[in-house]
This record gives C-alpha cells, structure tokens and sequence, in this order.
C-alpha cells in the first residue's frame, strides 16, 4: 500500500527538483503544495512524511513544523527540510522544534532519497 509524502514547496523549480528526486522512492506518492497552510489542511493518516522548504508565504516553514509538532497526533511524523536558508542557526533551530533531516540548497537527490527511505521505514 502506497503512503503519501507531503511537499510544500513554492516554486515551479524546487517542486521539479523534488518530484525528480523523489520519485524513486518505492511506495509512495508525492503529494506537492505550496504553502504550509495547505499542507496542514492535507496532513492526514495515510502521510508518512513531510518535506518542507523554510522560505514559504505568509506561514513560514519554522512555523510549520512547530504546528505539526504541537499536535499530538502528529508528533511522530518524520519531518525532513530542503532549503536555502542562510542562516548558520538554522541547524540548531530545527534540531531544536523536532526536524529529523536537514539539507542545504543545493541538495544531493540521492542524499534525499536515502534519508527519506530510512525516516519512512523507521516510523
């Protein structure tokens, strides 16, 4: 059975890049948004995973996970970030509201896809 990893990314070209590198990734389907409200409104049982950018409108991504962690039915859910965020204290900010992953603009695909398989399969 088919579980969905939802995406939320704004931009033509990172939602491309994501579904190419996501895509051999057995048993799964890619559901891609492009703001984090629609992502929580998507969020359901059949999600596996979610990979966020952090540079979204209105509800950043930051928020996004802090949303999805304060809900406790969804604390488990394996939450991997891709982003160009610049900032050195991102990694520690993200440690520290729950990500499980995070990579750097620009992104290995086959990095990706490996973390996402072990995050899947460890949940």
């Amino acid at each position: 059975m088919a579980r969905n990893v939802l995406v939320v990314e704004d931009t033509d070209i990172g939602q491309d890049a994501l579904e190419l590198a996501l895509a051999r990734v057995p048993n799964i389907v890619l559901q891609i948004v492009s703001t984090a409200e629609e992502a929580l409104a998507l969020l359901g049982e059949n999600t596996c995973a979610l990979v966020t950018d952090l540079n979204l409108p209105r509800m950043d991504g930051f928020e996004l996970i802090e949303a999805v962690r304060s809900d406790p039915g969804r604390q488990w859910l394996p939450i991997m970030v891709i982003s160009g965020n610049s900032d050195p204290d991102t990694p520690s900010r993200l440690v520290a509201l729950g990500a499980n992953a995070y990579f750097p603009k620009p992104f290995s695909p086959a990095e990706v896809r490996s973390r996402l398989e072990q995050l899947i399969h460890a949940s």
